[in-house]
């Protein structure tokens, strides 16, 4: 039968060493001496299924239930588990194992199968199969210890003893249970009034939702009119598209006849840019000899500094010694005009010297005016070098200043040809700078922190999303687009402003703004509108994955009837 224990294994439990009882499938009875263990096996019945040491009132704690002297104890008991009852059979088969081990300072409890195979470990396990077989440990009608047995007899008083009845019979359990199921639905029916009380606002919105969708209903049956409207739109368009289709044939049959003509200047304008191109690699070439002299020009600066250093070196020197020359030349006019008065005072003391005496004089007058002679021929020579210097000097300046004016020029013919070399390369890199030079980059760079205010972002410089079959029909194509390739596009009269708006705050004037719906299909042309030539047509030389672009170009200039031409 299910749930009927089989058989008891203690080891080191209480006062059994070891202990192994095989039990009946019926009502068993366990005799013998007072202290032999018999209760012993009751208490590790109840400790096996899960019952605390205190409820048992044998112990304070598990460990107190180790045989003295042994370090662990273990309990053993096998359940059966057959028929209608039985407890997960396919997980457990025909018996299950419980055991439970203690040690001093830990407790464990394992489920085996029937092969002894481990299950579970787990207490709420062990819950479940007490649950299951309705096991009650604590219920003193399940396990009567002799202490409860003892309480039980020795009460005298009928209440202690509906007490005991109550607690027995599992209705003080249901009391606490229902007490508790009595709490939880208190709660529970605060809770849906709380639940009601912030359910009114969702339903509000409920209403409000309920409401709009009618409205959705009502713009659904508008968007439909719409679609038809826009349906009988586009009949309208084709109706002036054929309108068109006929103008255009009849201007096809006029430009028939000018087709070799604009094939003629697209011939001259290919010519002009191999010229160009050849005059760029020559202006290249000459770029790189300016460099070359440039360098060789400031080299011979640098020496000609160093020369006008040493020569303004060399006239502080001999202005120096002009100055040392003049003081000496004043100093010997001083002692001239000395030596005269002494001259003149010895002439007028002594008229009556001696014949000795006047030669002598006469000797020492011509030795003084040797050195007078002397002295002016040194300041002559000092003169003539002052002059010569100042005359070298002053071609030296000259020479500077001419050099000077020719560097200057070769580096302004530098900085332009390395600006013409860079405007080239930005337009070769940077495709968008070849429609408006630098504004059109500082007008992009307003747009993207305007780009909040648009409905749509615009689309331009049209030219920046066009791709050229051949290089070689950009002259011809730029004539045939009259200006459209500098031009924005937006799709509605609000970015209109707002682009505006942007081009002045960068100072780009007269930009030219075209309104075109955005939403608009890439037009179709039918084939027999398209010119019957070998030449050419402007739309069939362009390529661009923006559709819009394609349909401003066609509405705006008709590109898909227009030659490749200049005159286009």
């Amino acid at each position: 039968m299910a749930g009927t224990i089989s058989r008891i294994r203690l080891e080191n439990f209480m006062c059994h060493s070891s202990l192994d009882i095989e039990l009946g499938q019926h009502v068993n009875f366990i005799t013998g001496q007072n202290g032999s263990g018999k209760s012993a096996i009751l208490t590790a019945l109840c400790i096996a299924f899960g019952c605390r040491a205190k409820n048992t009132q044998r112990a304070a704690t598990l460990k107190d239930f180790i045989k003295t002297g042994c370090s662990d104890a273990a309990i053993a008991v096998d359940i059966n588990n057959q028929g209608e009852d039985a407890f997960k059979p396919d997980i457990y088969g025909n018996l299950i194992k419980l055991e439970r081990r203690i040690t001093k300072s830990s407790s464990s409890t394992i489920l085996k199968d029937q092969h002894g195979r481990k299950v579970a470990h787990r207490k709420d396990d062990l819950n479940e199969i007490v649950e299951h077989f309705n096991i009650d440990v604590e219920n003193p009608c399940v396990i009567m210890s002799q202490d409860k047995s003892r309480e039980f007899l020795h009460s005298g008083n009928d209440k202690d003893k509906f007490k005991f009845f109550f607690k027995a019979t599992l209705l003080q359990r249901l009391k606490e249970l229902l007490e508790t199921i009595r709490d939880q639905v208190h709660k529970a029916d605060s809770d849906v009034q709380e639940l009601e009380k912030s359910i009114k606002p969702v339903m509000r919105e409920l209403d409000e939702l309920r409401e709009k969708i009618k409205n959705m209903e009502h713009i659904e049956e508008i968007a439909h009119d719409i679609d038809n409207l826009k349906k009988k739109l586009a009949w309208s368009w084709v109706y002036e598209v054929d309108q068109q289709i006929e103008e255009q044939t009849v201007k096809l049959q006029k430009l028939k006849g000018r087709a070799p003509a604009c094939q003629e200047r697209i011939d001259r304008n290919t010519v002009v840019i191999d010229k160009l191109k050849k005059e760029l690699i020559e202006k290249e070439e000459n770029l790189r000899s300016l460099v070359g002299k440039t360098r060789e020009e400031n080299n011979m600066k640098k020496s000609m500094e160093n020369n006008i250093a040493e020569a303004v070196k060399r006239e502080i020197e001999l202005e120096a010694e002009h100055e040392r020359g003049a003081h000496m030349l004043q100093r010997k006019n001083g002692r001239l005009n000395q030596l005269q008065a002494q001259l003149r005072d010895f002439q007028m003391q002594h008229m009556q010297s001696t014949q000795a005496e006047a030669s002598q004089m006469e000797k020492d007058m011509q030795n003084i005016q040797q050195q007078i002679d002397h002295l002016h021929s040194n300041v002559t020579r000092l003169r003539e070098d002052e002059n010569e210097f100042t005359a070298e000097l002053s071609g030296i300046v000259k020479s500077i200043n001419d050099i000077s004016k020719e560097i200057a020029e070769n580096d302004r013919r530098t900085k332009q040809i390395k600006s013409d070399i860079a405007d080239l390369q930005r337009q070769q890199s940077n495709t968008v700078t070849a429609f408006g030079g630098q504004r059109v980059l500082k007008l992009l760079e307003s747009i993207e922190t305007n780009h909040k205010k648009f409905e749509s972002p615009p689309i331009g410089p049209i030219g920046a999303h066009l791709q050229l079959a051949s290089e070689s029909w950009s002259v011809a194509v730029d004539s045939a687009c009259g200006g459209l390739l500098d031009a924005f596009i937006v799709t509605c009269c609000k970015d209109l402003h707002v682009l505006r708006e942007c081009a002045s705050k960068v100072n780009f004037n007269n930009l030219r703004i075209i309104v075109y719906d955005f939403t608009r299909p890439r037009l179709i042309i039918p084939d027999g509108s398209l010119p019957t030539t070998e030449h050419p047509t402007v739309l069939s030389v362009i390529q661009s994955e923006n559709h819009t672009v394609l349909n401003v170009l066609v509405d705006q200039q008709h590109l898909q009837s227009s030659f490749v031409s200049g005159s286009c």
